[in-house]
């Protein structure tokens, strides 16, 4: 059993980090990105024309980023920032059609329903 834990305990050591070598530097990532988009926000209800304010969509930033503050593995942490860099940049160079762009506030102002009546009228199985 000891042994099987100083191979785990090794095999820990070996992963090698994606961009962040420890906490800090992963949280300097994450609040960077945080502000890149807060700062586009504008830009994107602009030109998207989205019929949301661009209070709206900061409140719904801070959801998103909220709703992933228990990440705690580093390199999980470095997967998401890059996903949301590629989204930041797809949404900026308007390579998406604004029903994308909607498709975030869907989720949280609907909710999905729960008993079988609410189900069946709505048309979920």
């Amino acid at each position: 059993m000891a042994a099987s834990r100083e191979a785990v305990l090794r095999t820990l050591k070996q992963v090698r980090p994606i961009l962040s070598v420890d906490k800090t530097e992963a949280r300097r990532r994450v609040f960077n990105l945080y502000r890149a988009w807060y700062r586009q926000i504008p830009y994107i209800v602009m030109d998207y024309d989205i019929p949301k304010s661009v209070e709206q969509c900061r409140e719904k930033l801070r959801e998103e980023f909220l709703r992933n503050k228990n990440v705690t593995d580093i390199r999980v942490i470095d997967m998401l920032v890059i996903k949301g860099q590629m989204e930041l940049k797809e949404s900026v160079e308007i390579w998406k059609q604004k029903g994308h762009i909607m498709r975030y506030f869907k989720e949280s102002q609907e909710p999905k329903p729960t008993d079988f009546l609410s189900k069946f009228f709505s048309g979920h199985n």
